[in-house]
């Protein structure tokens, strides 16, 4: 099958109506919001036109994704989740919100591994919890120390705390390993700690990296995963996912109002489980776009932005540049949008590490990712001494102000 990375042309692109190629007018590259330039999957095409050409627009039925989700983790990771402890939820942050309802009362402390996907925050906060924040390690890994020193903030004074991990991580493309999974689920439970891991990313991992299912673990009895097709078959307008719980959280899991699942899609469900049934031939093909394109990432930015620290990531199609040897300031992503007219997520939306820092998203054609490195290296030399500042009048007239990540209102 051919890359699917290749199809669609910037014409097409341009074409859509949705918020990533919206927001900003047509001179812009938008790289930033984490949805793919592909087609969908044809079993997607094919499931979504039978069903409203047959007038299937009713409610969703939860059993047949939460079917398909454990038939496509075991033929991919080995391992098969019951599905009787699986509960639909709209979307895999408003079922993060759900669970942490169920975990933690207002007050409670969330732990998260900065820098991390912004609506972590957002989403916490709104729930009335607090942020505690356990910063990765330099080369982006999970830091024993850190959580350790996070989960006894989190728990001091007898409240209960939730540990809330991205695996994938999102912005840095790490995978963590089991061992790492392991070493920090028996910490967090040495705290009394309950962990919630958003495996959104999962179908994404480049080898010889291997993704392990947190509940798949023996640290997981307790825990809570959430996942869903959105990023691996790029169907975010098509909204369902599904809460896991380990062995020993179902009774937690039962506690759950039956009405969450009712703002999940019935046709969102419908699309991803025919993905997850049917698209593995498709998403092998989309890791081989993918596989190239983080390279082609590396060796432009050796050629263009040899300043840039970029590593290059396990999983997801997310790139975290560090941006602080170019003095654009904290907000680099200001800078490539006003003067090089590409769109990036800014660092400082993504909490503790995050100044200086920009992410950006390669899962579109070769072409525009070599554009807009280009058009990144021209705006950052535009930016030298006595130039004005990004957000001081350099923008054209009319530019929209980038949202930290369309996951604030919903999910990425």
């Amino acid at each position: 099958m051919d890359n699917p990375l290749l199809a669609p042309t910037l014409q097409d692109l341009r074409r859509h109506q949705g918020l990533k190629w919206r927001l900003y007018g047509d001179d812009v590259l938008p790289l930033w919001v984490a949805e793919m330039d592909v087609f969908p999957p044809e079993p997607v095409v094919r499931a979504v036109t039978d069903a409203m050409t047959r007038g299937d627009t009713g409610y969703p039925w939860a059993r047949d994704y939460a079917e398909a989700v454990a038939g496509f983790a075991e033929r991919h990771w080995g391992w098969a989740p019951d599905p009787g402890r699986a509960r639909m939820v709209p979307n895999v942050m408003l079922g993060i919100s759900e669970v942490l309802r169920l975990l933690t009362a207002p007050g409670d402390a969330v732990v998260v591994n900065c820098p991390v996907y912004p609506p972590f925050y957002a989403f916490v906060r709104n729930l009335g919890r607090r942020v505690v924040e356990a910063p990765l390690t330099p080369e982006g890994r999970l830091d024993l120390q850190a959580l350790a020193l996070a989960f006894g903030e989190a728990t001091r004074g007898g409240g209960r705390a939730a540990y809330l991990m991205a695996n994938p991580h999102n912005p840095t493309g790490t995978v963590h390993t089991a061992e790492e999974l392991t070493a920090a689920g028996e910490l967090a439970a040495d705290h009394g700690v309950r962990v919630v891991v958003d495996e959104i990313h999962a179908p994404l991992v480049y080898d010889p990296n291997r993704f392990t299912p947190y509940l798949s673990l023996g640290v997981g009895a307790q825990a809570f995963a959430l996942f869903s097709a959105s990023k691996g078959f790029n169907l975010a307008g098509l909204t369902s996912a599904v809460a896991l719980a380990g062995e020993e959280a179902e009774r937690d899991l039962a506690r759950m109002p039956h009405e969450v699942a009712y703002g999940a899609s019935h046709i969102g469900a419908i699309a991803q489980t025919a993905a997850l049934r049917d698209g593995d031939e498709w998403l092998q093909a989309l890791l081989g776009g993918l596989d190239s394109n983080r390279l082609l990432l590396r060796d432009l930015l050796a050629r263009h932005l040899p300043d840039v620290g970029y590593r290059v990531p396990e999983g997801t199609y997310l790139a975290w540049l560090d941006c602080r040897r170019l003095g654009l300031g904290d907000d680099p992503a200001a800078v490539f949008r006003e003067r090089g007219r590409v769109a990036l997520s800014p660092g400082p939306d993504f909490g503790g590490g995050g100044q200086g820092h920009a992410r950006l998203n390669f899962a579109t054609s070769p072409g525009i990712v070599t554009q807009a490195v280009e058009k990144m290296a021209a705006a950052s030399r535009a930016h030298g001494p006595g130039a004005p500042a990004a957000g001081s009048g350099a923008a054209r007239p009319g530019t929209p102000q980038v949202p930290a990540d369309p996951g604030s209102r919903g999910r990425p």
